[in-house]
């Protein structure tokens, strides 16, 4: 699967490239167009995802995120996981796997649903973003705290720790707001440049 993008970083539109048999899973509502012979499997309850599938010759698949902003493919080698944010997946291939329940989430957010996901795997996992993308990159040690309406993806070696800003304003796990992400590097935090919600 190969993955070029165009039209960034207003617009974003990713055109995945796949060879015979490869498939990657997308949200139906997500797909601009995509070559012929391209099959759709699976149904998606309310707004999941479904699998989408070359046939033997290879085929595209053309995906525009729902806001304006960015496209951003993260390339994943196999040896580090990635926390991502929950809304933040536009295609995921299938040597791609979303890891649930994960330790440092549920430590993270107790027993419901946070924010982040995490994956782990090879290959390109493309993301949409909300206005173009910036990278916190962090030395060793060195600390930064984010907005998590911002966050878009970390890799396994940065640490993070979730903080309450005012105790008296309404805090959410599930989306982060009221809340501050300390993160310590080593590692780079990608961000949108514009909030989430």
């Amino acid at each position: 699967m190969r993955v070029h993008t165009r039209h960034t970083p207003a617009f974003g539109v990713a055109r995945i490239e796949l060879t015979g048999g490869d498939a990657v899973e997308a949200h139906p509502d997500t797909v601009l167009a995509h070559s012929y012979g391209v099959t759709r499997s699976g149904r998606s309850k309310g707004s999941g995802p479904v699998v989408f599938t070359a046939p033997a010759q290879g085929g595209w698949l053309d995906l525009a995120p729902r806001d304006p902003g960015d496209v951003y493919p993260l390339e994943l080698g196999g040896q580090l996981g990635w926390s991502v944010a929950r809304d933040a997946v536009l295609a995921r291939p299938a040597t791609v796997r979303h890891d649930h329940p994960w330790p440092a989430h549920q430590s993270l957010f107790g027993g419901d649903t946070g924010f982040l996901k995490h994956v782990s795997g090879t290959g390109s996992l493309v993301l949409s973003c909300r206005g173009p993308v910036d990278s916190l990159t962090l030395k060793a040690g060195e600390l930064v705290t984010v907005n998590p309406l911002f966050v878009l993806a970390f890799p396994d070696t940065v640490q993070v720790r979730l903080r309450t800003l005012d105790p008296a304003l309404p805090q959410s796990i599930r989306t982060g707001e009221g809340l501050a992400l300390d993160a310590a590097g080593p590692g780079t935090v990608f961000v949108h440049t514009r909030r989430r919600g």
